[in-house]
């Protein structure tokens, strides 16, 4: 037979299917390319025809010629491809036919567009530390949101002294992990255990869900921490009372009378754990009586920029009922001078959590200076472009805002993480209490910069729990 009549007789397109189906997530306009991949594809579109040309595993066996779309119903849940194919029969010759393929489009909602339903994540990492504010919370969120770690995160709790981060995969799971542990000091034996989800006994076939916990040091920036003679032999005599001045996943503690230094890392940490003496919540307000520099400027680091003074300073809180002076060496003979004002610790009327540190409490000066506060014109230009409303300020305003004023003071730490704009923040507490820590203070004009676009809110709800989707994630 010649090649038409051949071409009239031959069924060359048996093997290829009429009718095929394909699956398609209706919220993010993407198909399923099996087994687990999901590409974002228009109607009619180059990609759109790969994934379909793709569906059909007999195609190897023909010499295509042609594929293109027939035009159907936008809202019929069809796509037709119309293929010209050729394929070898008698003596290797070759017919051609042309065949119509119907795709039928099943509406299954993708993984990253799930309903977010605990039942779906396989794992999850439970972040908390022990403190009483949520401010490296806050430095964590920003610096998720700079790193975008958190992508694969179907839900966000928060729950008490921590969020619960939970996770479809526990390979996003252990990757998210791994990125808390190069940012914070996170304790190295991370307790994690299987909780079984359902189980097919038939089959063998089971779902867990993994828990992670992950425990972040409770020393915070400014916290006064008391050392035991063991602990403080072994980092070099530095001292028995010491500063925190920085924590990233190293912990940097300040001797404010020597300007000893020394730098803890997570491992070592860890293996010694200690609790802070007092926290950044029990500052006092003093005034400066009189300075006098004990030594020249010492710059032990890029961001521990000291002198050390002696001074003479009295409680604000003790003006009108008492004329007590106290004399005290600090850190802080580069930044004050008479007539300002500093928040520091009450060492003489203050209860210490640590029974060595109270039965030494004679030994110990009466106040330690952490901080010189900035002034009221300073203290307007820092909260310029917060709205202010009457009322009374919350906890998560308070928190977020001395969350601000760390960044203030710390430039590193301010170009590490990546500040963003919400747009449910409403509006934010005006009366702030702008401080400065043991470095020169930045402008205001580099401050108005940088929080040109931010807006300041409460993160609390009614609720104990808040759900965050991933869109947070991706501003």
């Amino acid at each position: 037979m010649c090649v038409n009549c051949l071409s009239l007789e031959t069924r060359i397109t048996d093997s290829l299917p009429s009718r095929v189906s394909i699956v398609h997530c209706p919220n993010c306009k993407s198909y399923l390319q099996p087994p687990t991949t999901w590409l974002k594809a228009e109607l009619e579109s180059k990609e759109l025809l790969l994934i379909c040309l793709r569906r059909l595993r007999k195609l190897i066996d023909y010499r295509l010629i042609d594929a293109k779309f027939v035009y159907s119903e936008p809202h019929s849940k069809r796509i037709k491809l119309r293929l010209r194919v050729q394929r070898p029969v008698l003596n290797q010759v070759y017919v051609e036919k042309l065949h119509d393929i119907e795709y039928v489009i099943v509406d299954q909602r993708c993984q990253s567009c799930m309903p977010l339903n605990p039942d779906y994540c396989e794992a999850v990492v439970q972040t908390r530390q022990y403190v009483p504010h949520m401010r490296t919370f806050l430095y964590l969120e920003s610096l998720i949101v700079k790193h975008q770690v958190a992508i694969s995160a179907v839900k966000i709790k928060r729950v008490e002294h921590g969020l619960d981060f939970f996770f479809a995969k526990n390979r996003d799971a252990v990757k998210f992990l791994d990125f808390l542990c190069s940012v914070v000091s996170i304790e190295p034996q991370n307790k994690s255990h299987k909780q079984i989800l359902s189980q097919d006994t038939k089959s063998n076939i089971s779902r867990y869900r993994f828990n992670i916990a992950a425990v972040i040091s409770p020393i915070c920036r400014d916290d006064l921490v008391y050392l035991s003679p063991k602990l403080s032999s072994r980092l070099g005599q530095i001292g028995p009372l010491v500063v925190c001045m920085k924590v990233r996943r190293t912990i940097t503690l300040l001797n404010p009378f020597t300007l000893k230094y020394c730098l803890i890392d997570s491992d070592q940490y860890w293996r010694e754990p200690f609790e802070p003496l007092l926290t950044s919540d029990q500052l006092v307000e003093y005034i400066v009586l009189d300075v006098v520099i004990a030594s020249a400027q010492v710059d032990n680091n890029r961001c521990l920029k000291c002198t050390l003074a002696d001074v003479e300073i009295a409680r604000v809180s003790d003006f009108g009922k008492n004329d007590r002076i106290i004399s005290v060496r600090t850190h802080l003979g580069h930044l004050l001078k008479p007539g300002d004002c500093a928040l520091g610790y009450d060492l003489f009327g203050s209860n210490f959590n640590n029974s060595e540190a109270e039965e030494r409490k004679e030994l110990l000066p009466d106040a330690i200076l952490i901080k010189k506060r900035c002034t009221e014109k300073q203290k307007r230009k820092t909260s310029k472009g917060c709205s202010s409303e009457e009322g009374t300020k919350t906890n998560g305003d308070s928190e977020y805002h001395q969350f601000l004023r760390d960044l203030e003071t710390d430039p590193e730490k301010r170009f590490r993480i990546s500040l963003h704009n919400s747009s449910a923040n409403e509006d934010c507490s005006h009366d702030m209490e702008s401080t400065a820590a043991a470095g020169d203070f930045v402008s205001s004009n580099q401050l108005e910069n940088v929080f040109a676009d931010l807006v300041l809110s409460d993160t609390d709800d009614d609720d104990a729990c808040i759900t965050y989707t991933k869109n947070r994630f991706d501003s």
